[in-house]
C-alpha cells in the first residue's frame, strides 16, 4: 500500500485508515467476530492506522482492538484514541471532560484495556468549552515526555483553536468530517492546516454511508443507530442527498468503479496531507474501499464528479443541533 506522512514529520501511515466507531454499536449492532477479521484484513491490506474512541461502546471499542491485535506486530498499528465525551450505564453523552487531570486518567484506563504501552495519536474528541486548548494541549505534551503518548492530534477543531493548539505543542493531524457532501473545512481550516505542516485524517468520507451507494429510502435503522436522528437521512432531506448519489453513480460506473469507491477517491486526490479513514466493519465493504486506492482520478474526472455533487448541494446538517453546537470547527 502506498503511504502518506502525518503532518510535517509526523508518522507515516497507509493512504487509507480504519475507523472502527461501528463496530461498537453506533450504527447498531455489529459481529465482533466478524469486526476482528475485518481488522485483520486491513493489517493484511497495508493500513496501519486504527481509530478508536475511549467512549465508543463505553470501553467495548478498544477492548475489541486489544483482541484483534492479540499474535500481531504491534509496531504494524499506529493506533489513534479520541477521548473526553461522558456517558450514562444507559448509553447517553452527559458533557466532555479535557481538564489535565482528566486527559491524564482517560488515558491511564486506554493504555489498559488496549493493552500496550503507548498511543501513538492522542487526542480530544472535541473542544472542551471551559478549558482552554492550550491546557489540554500541554497535558497531552507531558504525556509524550513520560513516554505514554507519541503524537498530539484534535478533532473538529476550528482555525483558530488549531493555531492556539500548534503554538503550544506541534499537532500531528486533525481528525475532521470531510467528504463531497461535508466540505466545510475547505475555506479556512484546511488552509490553516496546510500552514501549520498539520495532516488531515478525514472522517466521514461516505458520510456514514449516505453516499456509499448502499443506502436506500425507506432502509430502516437499527436500534442504537444514531444515523435515526440525523438531519441527512430524514425525510426530504434523504430523497435530496439521494439523488446526488444517483448523479454519482453515472459518474462511477463511467469509470467501471463503485459509488463508494469514487467518493473516497475524490477525498484522497483532495491533497497527499489527506488520509481518507473508512468506516467497514465487514470485510467485503473493507474490499469495497480498498478499491479506491486504485482509482486514479483525471482532472476531468474530479471535474464531472463535483458537477454531480457539487459544494452545498446536501440537504441537512452533518449533526443534530445539540452536536452541531459542539463542534468548534462550525463555530
Amino acid at each position: 500500500m502506498r503511504t502518506r506522512t502525518l503532518g510535517t514529520g509526523g508518522p507515516s501511515v497507509g493512504a487509507l485508515g480504519l475507523g472502527l466507531m461501528g463496530m461498537s454499536g453506533m450504527y447498531g449492532p455489529a459481529d465482533e467476530t466478524e469486526s476482528i477479521a475485518t481488522i485483520h484484513a486491513a493489517l493484511d491490506a497495508g493500513i496501519t492506522l486504527l481509530d478508536t474512541g475511549d467512549f465508543y461502546g463505553m470501553g467495548h471499542n478498544e477492548l475489541l482492538l486489544k483482541e484483534a491485535l492479540k499474535g500481531r506486530n504491534r509496531d504494524n498499528a499506529l493506533i489513534s484514541v479520541k477521548f473526553g465525551a461522558l456517558r450514562t450505564p444507559a448509553g447517553g453523552f452527559v458533557g466532555f471532560d479535557a481538564r489535565p487531570a482528566a486527559v491524564k486518567n482517560f488515558v491511564a484506563y486506554s493504555l489498559n484495556r488496549l493493552g500496550v504501552d503507548h498511543i501513538d495519536i492522542y487526542r480530544p474528541a472535541r473542544l472542551d468549552p471551559v478549558v482552554p486548548i492550550e491546557e489540554t494541549v500541554g497535558a497531552i505534551a507531558e504525556l509524550i515526555q513520560a513516554g505514554y503518548v507519541r503524537h498530539i492530534g484534535l478533532s473538529e477543531i476550528g482555525a483558530g483553536t488549531l493555531r492556539r493548539a500548534h503554538a503550544v505543542h506541534p499537532i500531528t493531524d486533525l481528525q475532521i468530517e470531510y467528504s463531497l457532501i461535508s466540505r466545510g473545512i475547505e475555506t479556512e481550516i484546511l488552509p490553516a492546516a496546510r500552514e501549520l505542516g498539520v495532516g488531515i485524517t478525514a472522517y466521514g468520507v461516505l458520510s456514514r454511508g449516505l453516499i456509499s451507494g448502499h443506502w436506500t429510502p425507506g432502509q430502516a435503522t437499527s436500534a442504537g443507530d444514531f444515523r435515526a436522528h440525523s438531519p441527512r437521512f430524514s425525510g426530504d432531506n434523504l430523497q435530496q442527498n439521494l439523488s446526488l448519489v444517483e448523479a454519482l453513480r453515472e459518474v462511477a460506473e463511467a469509470r467501471g468503479a463503485s459509488v463508494a469507491q469514487v467518493a473516497i477517491a475524490w477525498v484522497a486526490a483532495q491533497g497527499d496531507d489527506i488520509v481518507p479513514l473508512v468506516g467497514a466493519r465487514r470485510r467485503d465493504r473493507l474490499t469495497e474501499a480498498l478499491g479506491a486506492l486504485d482509482l486514479s482520478l483525471t482532472p476531468d474526472d474530479l471535474a464531472t464528479i463535483e458537477k454531480a455533487v457539487p459544494p452545498g448541494a446536501a440537504a441537512g446538517d452533518r449533526y443534530d443541533a445539540a452536536q452541531m453546537a459542539m463542534l468548534d470547527s462550525e463555530s
